[in-house]
């Protein structure tokens, strides 16, 4: 028998979480529990364990003290707009923070799990991007996250890189929320309707990736770089014109008229950053490989709404 194996049929894994008050990060806190001894962490935590990306120092000597089986990494600067004016801190939580996690994991023998984004894509084309297709980030976000991946490779650390796309959750801020509050509001609203890709629940996520992980471990052949999304696929008018409809269904005040809301181009809004406009991932690869089948994200996005509306 194998020393994965042994980790896992003698004893519970040991997960260090980085990341832990995140959409993905408290997700996974429940999808572990049942499955693992999760030692949860976030920025704000720097004393015994430092959960600090910016930290590289002492978060790899947290992996020293912790001696986990497996770290997840669910931190990262979001931030889209922001990381223009502040590249210094994105880099450090998307890529040189992760970096020092990784050459701490390949010391220890650890698993790595870490997440990355569609932005690592100019999002040119229509076709879904597969995990072969050459990156090219059209902003600063984009470009830590890209460097982030090729940091962890380079460790030679066993790991689970996972792209994915429009993450979201029922808790906290989320574009769901926003334009639920927009359509209370006003009477008439704009959405973007030329950039595409598939919402993705922080659930949908955490529960695959600890599938995964365990499968991984078993077979660390099956380590390397994923995309993971919903399947189907939207624009960010087509999102906001199910949760409004939904909302209005459910009973929801909705002020905004259903003709009232209009699809415009990305040109409309300016931003610090710039968005790519095909956001479609190819999520084969992890399909096939781990025997997993990812909803449409309609179910997902409806799922999320019974619980928003409920509240």
């Amino acid at each position: 028998m194998g020393r994965n194996e042994l980790r896992l049929e003698d004893r519970a894994l040991k997960i260090l979480l980085f990341g832990k008050n995140g959409q993905v990060g408290w997700e996974l806190q429940r999808a572990l529990a049942p499955v693992a001894e999760v030692i949860a962490l976030d920025r704000e935590d720097t004393a015994p364990l430092c959960g600090d990306l910016t930290d590289e120092n002492r978060v790899a000597d947290t992996v020293r003290n912790v001696r986990p089986d497996a770290i997840i990494n669910a931190a990262a600067h979001t931030a889209v707009d922001a990381a223009e004016g502040e590249p210094e801190l994105a880099r450090a939580i998307n890529a040189a923070g992760p970096a020092a996690l990784a050459r701490a994991a390949a010391e220890r023998g650890a698993w790595l799990v870490h997440y990355s984004t569609d932005y690592v894509f100019d999002g040119s084309g229509s076709a879904p991007w597969t995990e072969d297709d050459t990156p090219g980030p059209l902003n600063v976000y984009g470009k830590t996250k890209l460097e982030g991946e090729q940091l962890i490779r380079a460790s030679g650390c066993p790991h689970l890189i996972l792209r994915t796309s429009w993450v979201y959750a029922s808790r906290g801020h989320n574009f769901a929320r926003a334009m639920l509050r927009l359509a209370s509001e006003r009477d008439e609203l704009t959405v973007i309707d030329d950039q595409h890709g598939a919402p993705t629940g922080a659930d949908l996520l955490a529960d695959v990736s600890v599938h995964a992980l365990r499968a991984a471990m078993l077979r660390p052949e099956l380590g390397g770089t994923y995309h993971v999304a919903a399947s189907g696929e939207t624009t960010w008018f087509g999102y906001a014109r199910r949760v409004i409809e939904t909302a209005r269904s459910a009973g929801r005040s909705i002020r905004v008229a259903p003709e009232a809301v209009r699809p415009v181009a990305s040109t409309s809004f300016a931003t610090a950053a710039t968005r790519p406009m095909n956001s479609r991932l190819d999520t084969t690869r992890f399909r096939r490989t781990f025997d997993l089948r990812l909803p449409h994200w309609t179910s997902g996005v409806d799922r999320m709404l019974i619980e928003i509306l409920g509240r």
